[in-house]
């Protein structure tokens, strides 16, 4: 199955004591909250490029399953790390957070993100 489409964030959980537990300001946590990301993933082999558009910020990572790659994180930092792929799941972690990406079925992506005993979880479905 393809992770190819565009995706609008439907519905989280945890998401301000996730904010909270990486060290955003509780102004941008406030302002970030009710907004509906939406994500377009594009697939060709083992190569992806995910744009994640948020209000006016767009974080757009490229990278290489299997190879290291330079990837932006929620809070602006760029990091080095390695994206691997398990079946229908893509996992990565940056600077202590656990992503799992997952493709639960052609039209729903769940993407749990987990920061020490934090668990974020974002619902998203293709547009």
């Amino acid at each position: 199955m393809s992770f190819s489409g565009k995706y609008q964030l439907e519905s989280q959980e945890n998401f301000e004591p996730f904010m909270k537990a990486i060290g955003l300001p509780d102004e941008l946590i406030q302002k970030g909250k009710d907004v509906k990301s939406v994500s377009e993933i594009e697939e060709n082999g083992d190569d992806f490029k995910v744009t994640v558009t948020t209000g006016p910020k767009v974080l757009v990572n490229n990278f290489t399953i299997g190879k290291e790659a330079e990837l932006e994180t929620i809070t602006g930092e760029k990091v080095k790390a390695t994206v691997q792929r398990e079946g229908n799941k893509l996992k990565v972690s940056l600077k202590g957070i656990s992503s799992v990406t997952e493709l639960v079925d052609g039209n729903t992506i769940v993407n749990t993100l987990t920061v020490g005993s934090v668990i974020y979880k974002r619902i998203s479905k293709r547009m």
